[in-house]
Formats: C-alpha cells, structure tokens, sequence
C-alpha cells in the first residue's frame, strides 16, 4: 500500500521488436540466483505473451522459521494491486446497472466529510480528497488489530478531508476500503465471494483469493525486513486493507488476470476503456506505465515486507508480474532485467562486493553530516554492528560495507563514501554527488 509513483518503473526493451525472442533461461536464472545467494531479494516472477507463460522463477523464502522454500505456486500478499481488482468488481457492478459511477457515498458514508459531493467515480480515480488513513502517525501500532467496518469508517471520517472533491488527485488507500464496502452493501455479498465469482473463475484463477491470517501451511509467504540478516515482519489483520491491498496470489495468476482484463474476458471494451483513462496520473485502479515507445498499464503494492507489481502491454500481448516478500536491492532493476531477456537485450549479472568492518571501526564515521547542496542533514549512527543513516524527517537506513569507507544501501541505490580524516562524505545516487561535512 505504498504510495511512490513508479511511472519510470518498466523500462521499455520491446518497442523495437514485433515478437519476444526466445529467452536466455539460463542467464536470467543465474541473474536470480545471483540475488538469491547474496541475500537480495526473495520472491516470484511470470511472463506471459498471447496468453502463455514464457517465464516463471521463485526463489528465496516462503518460511525462513520453518526453513520452507519457495516456488512458482507460493502466495503473495499483492498489496495496492488488489485495487485493480476492486475497480473491476465496481465496474462490472456498473455494467450490470448494479452501480451508478456518478452516485454520491452519502446514503453509504454520511459521516465522512463532503460525503455529499463524493462520486464512486472519484473513489476509483483517487479524486475525492479522503485522508488516506495509512498516513496516520498511530497506523503502525494498529495494523495488526482487527477492525470492524465501523471503527474502518469512524478512523477513516476522523482524518477529514485533504481537498474538495474532484479539484485534484491524490493517492488514498481510504478510497478503496470505502468502495470495498459499497460492493458488499450493493450485491449482499462478502468481498471474498465477489472476488471469487466476477474475476477468479472467469479468469481461471487457482491461487487468488481474499487474504486473511497468513497460513504458511497453505504455502502463504510471510514476509521479511533485512537487517544483518532477515527478519520476520508483523503482519497487516486483513481486515484493515480490504480491497485496498489485502488480496492473496501468485504471479502466475496475475499475468492470467491481466491477460484475461485486457483481453475483454471480465469487462466489456467501452468499460475497459473508461478504467484505462489516466487523469492525473490515475485510471480507475490502474496506472499508466510508459515504455519508450508503448504504453503499458498496470499497479503495484506494498504491504507489510511484501511488494508487487504488474503490467500489460497490449501491443505486445506481454503481460509481467513480480512479488516479493523480502527485499535487500533496488527492486526497479528486477523488471528491467527480466524485460531485457524476454526481448533478447544484454544484461550484466551483478557482481555483489562485502567489505567486512569491525564494529569498533564504525565509530569513525558517527556523526551529523550537513551538506550545501541539499535541505537535510544526515545522522549516521551505530546499531550493533551496523552502521545506519537517517536523514531529517526519513526512516533509517541500514548500510552494508562495500569497500574500505564505502558503504551502500543498495534498495535505492544510495553509496555513501567517507574521508575520516576530512572530516567528510560524498552521497551518490542516481548520478549525483552531493558533498557532506560532519558537523
């Protein structure tokens, strides 16, 4: 259920060819394995064209506790992706003139702010301006609680509203727990049935389903944070995400639902169009994913430890999904890869260095760093043998050792080098270097 924008995320590899090449499986499992042995990433991977699945890998975890591998059947908690599939339920509901898009939540909602003025239509496009209740400071200590519709509505109208409706667009996870809601007042029907009957079975689905407690006998993935090793994450009650983010599957799954959605097999053309409009950057449960030349569309999630994301280029008939549920690497690089060897381009297998530091030598790079190039100061610190940076306002970020005074945090491609004796650090990302003095 994160909210970052991945507009940039697919690089396209495909606008110059018609058709996929055969893809090098070999190299692009050694790339996996590469991850694997390294401690990168763990996680699952399908590739479909015209229907038919060209690639499929797992590795990594399902139950480290258990010592439980994974496979291409494992499970994933998809996150944000399961708004796709709420949007499809909405609209379907509206072909079957179950639903007006232009009908306002206030016989459903009346507590929520301008409730009055709010459209179905603007829940999906993420235009009705409902605080988005995971933004809440208090979030974290709550999510692992069960919740009641009530008390989701009542926490939901507390936040407000962050704008008048349909003046501008902002991302909120409250929009899609809200029009889960109007699904069930509307057919009378849990969401996990409705999941079942318009989508899973029309769109052979074996493995999607309506999450609830992780069951790890049932080859559900938990999921993982790393931190000198990994370490097992607490876990969202389903009941909080909803059709929001709390949809269980396999990527395999999800480049048959993306298949099978643009493809005409669950919504009619006129509908499917009206779901891919972009305004403001968002379609109705769907994003728009720009390869070069080709437009893709599709989403992404995050929930807990566990990330996904999925797309569907129509003039290739290429659908892509991948999820993880434990990831120590730039995860924007995976798709790029995968792309490059479905349609034949080069790719390097990442060459992973570790410098191994004693803790005692930490100490020298502790500090308040300040920079006349940036807006924030960086705190590096000590976490056991750890060494973690943390700029104004952000999370923490723990650092491997790469090099002597090197250390990196590979997840966002940050390096920070260090000149002790200087007093000094350079903060490389994306290209730049930005120069840092220890206060």
């Amino acid at each position: 259920m994160t909210k970052k924008n991945i507009a940039g995320l697919l690089c396209c590899f495909i606008s110059c060819l018609a058709s996929a090449q055969k893809i090098d499986t070999q190299q692009l499992d050694r790339y996996f394995n590469a991850l694997e042995e390294n401690n990168k990433f763990m996680g699952s991977v399908a590739v479909s064209q015209d229907g038919k699945i060209i690639y499929a890998k797992a590795i990594g975890f399902s139950d480290l506790e258990n010592n439980t591998k994974a496979n291409t059947a494992t499970k994933y908690r998809i996150g944000s992706i399961s708004k796709t599939f709420t949007s499809v339920l909405v609209l379907k509901a509206f072909e079957d003139k179950k639903l007006d898009l232009d009908t306002t939540i206030e016989t459903f909602f009346p507590s929520i702010k301008n409730a009055n003025k709010i459209t179905i239509r603007q829940l999906l496009r993420h235009r009705s301006g409902i605080y988005n209740f995971t933004d809440d400071e208090e979030f974290k200590i709550w999510k692992t609680q069960a919740k009641t519709e009530k008390e989701m509505v009542a926490i939901i109208a507390k936040g407000g509203s962050d704008f008048e409706p349909d003046t501008q667009a902002a991302y909120s996870n409250s929009n899609y727990v809200l029009l889960t809601y109007i699904l069930e007042k509307t057919y009378k029907k849990p969401y996990s049935e409705l999941l079942k009957t318009y989508i899973a079975k029309p769109a052979g689905l074996k493995n999607t389903y309506f999450g609830g407690k992780i069951n790890t006998k049932n080859n559900e993935a938990v999921s993982y944070t790393f931190a000198d090793g990994w370490k097992l994450e607490s876990e969202t009650d389903s009941s909080i995400p909803l059709g929001s983010g709390g949809i269980v599957s396999t990527p395999s799954d999800l480049v048959h639902f993306s298949d099978a959605l643009f493809t005409g097999k669950l919504l009619k053309k006129e509908t499917l169009e009206l779901m891919k409009t972009i305004k403001d950057t968002y379609g109705m449960g769907l994003l728009q994913l720009p390869f070069y030349e080709d437009i893709a569309y599709g989403h992404r999630g995050g929930i807990d430890k566990f990330t996904s994301v999925f797309s569907y280029s129509s003039d290739k008939k290429l659908s892509f999904a991948l999820t993880s549920n434990g990831s120590n690497y730039n995860g924007n690089e995976i798709p790029v890869v995968v792309l490059s060897a479905v349609y034949g381009k080069p790719f390097d297998i990442p060459e992973f260095k570790t410098f191994q530091n004693n803790p005692e030598d930490l100490e020298k790079y502790v500090g308040t760093y300040a920079s006349s190039q940036l807006p924030f100061k960086l705190t590096v610190s000590k976490e056991g043998k750890m060494l973690v940076a943390q700029a104004s306002g952000q999370a923490p970020l723990q650092l491997e050792g790469i090099e002597k005074d090197k250390f990196a945090f590979e997840k966002a491609g940050i390096i920070l080098e260090f000149n002790p004796a200087e007093k000094a650090m350079v903060l490389k990302q994306g290209g730049g270097e930005f120069a840092f003095v220890k206060e």
